[in-house]
């Protein structure tokens, strides 16, 4: 019996699941991590260039390339492992050092990206960060490392995974341009727990700064959203008053409806991006099972109080975006209900007038008909009265009385003969 088929798709899909592992780290150790965006049209990049930049640094180190077209790669650059991973809008680079440094947080780490590098990068960078893994300390230790390498005004610190580590941040780009971030392992944390603990960090740092660009739209488009409300607004006075004429207003509405949609249109994949990428946030923050450490304000804390209110505009600013195309579109449909109703009066006007044009051409038709049966009787009696002369010698009548006796008969004649030619016409 030969072996059941396949789908086409099976492995490939299987495999996706697997293909980006969480990283095996072991303390003291330094991530750092860069995430590149192109400014415009990211979605649609060539993503040809991303693979073609990791080769490149690849080559500097004399490393085998990935696969073509390969969406995700992990290998050792010298001392350093380095993990890269492509994303819908951007890609990551992420290196791994062991040891640390004398310095916290020493701008000298981001140099395993070389300068030239990353100049030649096709793109932004969205975000970067340091990230310092440690032993855990005592907890006065930690405390005042806290307090010496963060801003205590944004601090948030986490107890996670219970009790495996402390992590803090302050979410601040710090003079070097990178975001800081500290990790205080317990002793025998795992290498995959310690690799989860960094990789979310990452992550949470990632979504947070994709999905504040759906903010930055917002306020890009709150100037002219505005200008199209107050618009609208305007021309809903104006069709409940008829100020204007309903074919100007339609115009101008039309108008506005173009460019709300054309918004929509515009920023539909930003604002979903931002909902999912919001979404990841919170799920990364979540799955870390954070415990509150030395009273500090949480992740979950931090988010609430300086993330969650920019999401929460763009997801109102969405909404009013949507509230405003269905206004307008209600006005449209009002404002052409208006207008039917208008021209339906003008038509009935017309037929009225067409029916009193008719009337009068039907009396007009009438006189006509009955001046052509005089007409035709006129010429009708003259001919009768040629064929009949003959015999008005034999009757003892005159030329005139032999007129005269036909005029009746032939009249009548005629008439009956147009009011059956007019019956079976109509």
């Amino acid at each position: 019996m030969a072996p059941i088929a396949d789908h086409p798709l099976r492995y490939k899909l299987t495999n996706e699941l697997h293909a980006r592992p969480f990283p095996s780290l072991e303390e003291p150790c330094t991530a750092v991590f860069i995430a590149i965006k192109k400014p415009v049209n990211a979605v649609g990049r060539d993503r040809g260039e991303d693979l073609a930049h990791l080769c490149d640094l690849l080559d500097r180190h004399g490393v085998a390339h990935p696969q073509p077209g390969a969406t995700h790669y992990s290998g050792q650059i010298g001392r350093h492992a380095l993990k890269w991973e492509q994303h819908t809008e951007f890609v990551t680079y992420t290196v791994f050092t062991p040891g640390l440094s004398a310095r916290p947080f020493d701008p000298a780490e981001f140099e395993v990206f070389p300068e030239d590098w990353l100049a030649q990068a096709p793109g932004v960078r969205v975000t970067s960060a340091l990230i310092r893994v440690e032993e855990r300390p005592e907890e006065e230790v930690i405390i005042r490392s806290l307090r010496d390498w963060f801003v205590p005004e944004s601090l948030a610190v986490s107890e996670v995974l219970d009790g495996s580590a402390v992590v803090g941040t302050d979410f601040r780009i710090n003079p070097s341009g990178h975001m800081r971030m500290g990790v205080f392992v317990t002793p025998g944390t795992g290498a995959r727990r310690i690799g989860r603990i960094v990789q979310r960090l990452c992550e949470i740092e990632t979504y947070k700064s994709m999905s504040m660009l759906g903010f930055s739209r917002v306020r890009s488009m709150t100037g002219p959203l505005g200008a199209l409300e107050s618009e609208l607004t305007a021309l809903m006075g104006e069709i409940s008053r008829g100020d204007a004429p309903p074919e100007e207003t339609l115009e101008r509405l039309l108008q506005v409806s173009a460019e709300l949609e054309n918004m929509i249109a515009e920023s539909a994949f930003r604002f979903g991006a931002t909902g999912a990428y919001e979404t990841i946030v919170h799920q990364r923050i979540e799955v870390m099972r954070e415990e509150r450490y030395d009273g500090r304000q949480i992740f979950s804390e931090f988010m609430m109080r300086r993330y969650d209110p920019a999401m929460r505009t763009v997801a109102s600013t969405q909404k009013r975006l949507e509230d405003l195309s269905q206004r307008a579109t209600r006005a449209g449909e009002l404002l052409r209900t208006k207008v039917d109703v208008s021209r339906s009066a003008q038509n009935q006007a017309l037929l009225e007038s067409m029916d009193r044009r008719a009337d009068l051409a039907l009396r007009l038709q009438e006189t006509v008909e009955g001046l052509s049966v005089v007409a035709i009787s006129y010429y009708a009696v003259s001919l009768a009265s040629y064929a009949v002369y003959p015999l008005a010698k034999s009757l003892g009548l005159s030329k005139g009385e032999v007129t005269a006796a036909l005029v009746l008969p032939v009249v009548g004649l005629v008439w009956w003969m147009v009011r059956r030619i007019k019956q079976k016409m109509h």
